[in-house]
């Protein structure tokens, strides 16, 4: 029997799920001996043109991370959608839109103006702009043409499944492809379709093993500004964290560092937006009535859009509709 086809590509994204997936160290070799990779663009030399040439429904699974702002993107996101049986939005760019998404914020026109004409890394004068077609004397070069607003993969094509986190926990890809491979080797069913693979049904609170005592704080902290208590809650301290508005899955690994929970698993269950979660849970915890007090308390967050949608931002209630 042939093997089953697999496919991984990135859109907009970092290539730190690609690394992940490289992170499940040994099992890598049951997933090379178990499917037949086509597309792996991080990986090896393929070429778009040959995955074209497979007919509708042969790629068994694609596992799709970044998120969508090119007709590149897209192009390759309904390309694929088109050859798979099974199509997971694999990590927070595929997801919600992830770091991608903050773009949202500014106007293309902003972002190239800045990236080319005004960053302080640019040198003085300079005002060559990439065109997306340039005449040269070989033929015509193309390069992909940027969107004015990101968007997550399933707001441009049919998800089947979803794996959050940036990037997710390898032993969460792990346990979910040999989940996959047992399914198809067994002829098991699927799980229902949207099903969040590789997470929990809770929060991060949920993992966190913080003691939390709902202590009410008149002050944030950026996190170098304190240290932290290794054992207390960390909003609860004074410092953001985004653990309340965020699925479990991640084994709570940065809260047991110190760290505060950024958010990148994405919201838990019956949560819609994960902003607004995030102001619900600071509100919480703010020891005050008083609303010019509150509003000094509140100028202690930096930057709350990009603290509470650093990830989310493109499949929120703030998200953009516009080309």
């Amino acid at each position: 029997m042939p093997k089953p086809k697999l496919a991984v590509y990135w859109a907009a994204s970092c290539g730190g799920c690609d690394i992940a997936i490289l992170d499940i160290e040994a099992k890598i070799l049951d997933v090379a001996d178990f499917f037949d990779l086509v597309l792996w663009p991080c990986a090896a030399d393929f070429k778009y043109k040959d995955v074209e040439a497979l007919p509708d429904k042969s790629i068994t699974l694609t596992l799709f991370n970044g998120a969508i702002r090119s007709d590149e993107n897209l192009h390759i996101a309904r390309m694929l959608r088109e050859k798979s049986v099974v199509m997971v939005a694999f990590g927070s760019c595929a997801s919600d839109g992830c770091i991608p998404g903050l773009a949202n914020l500014y106007s293309l026109d902003e972002i190239m103006d800045y990236s080319y004409k005004s960053a302080p890394s640019m040198e003085s004068g300079t005002k060559t702009m990439p065109q997306p077609k340039t005449q040269v004397e070989e033929g015509e070069l193309t390069i992909p043409t940027l969107w004015n607003t990101v968007r997550t993969l399933a707001q441009c094509v049919d998800v089947d499944y979803y794996i959050p986190g940036c990037p997710p926990q390898s032993d969460q890809i792990a346990a979910v492809i040999g989940a996959v491979i047992d399914i198809l080797k067994n002829n098991k069913p699927l799980p229902p379709k949207g099903t969040v693979l590789g997470a929990t049904e809770k929060s991060c609170c949920d993992e966190c093993p913080r003691e939390r005592n709902v202590k009410k704080i008149r002050e944030f902290h950026r996190p170098y500004e304190i240290i932290p208590d290794p054992n207390i809650c960390l909003l609860e301290q004074g410092i953001v964290c985004c653990g309340p508005a965020t699925r479990g899955g991640c084994g709570a690994k940065c809260v047991t560092a110190n760290m505060a929970c950024r958010g990148c698993y994405g919201v838990p269950p019956g949560v819609r937006d994960q902003g607004a979660k995030m102001v619900s849970a600071i509100a919480s915890v703010v020891d005050s009535t008083d609303p010019e007090e509150i509003e000094e308390i509140m100028k202690g967050i930096a930057d709350p859009v990009g603290t509470f949608y650093r990830f989310t931002l493109a499949d929120s209630f703030l998200r953009r509709t516009q080309k």
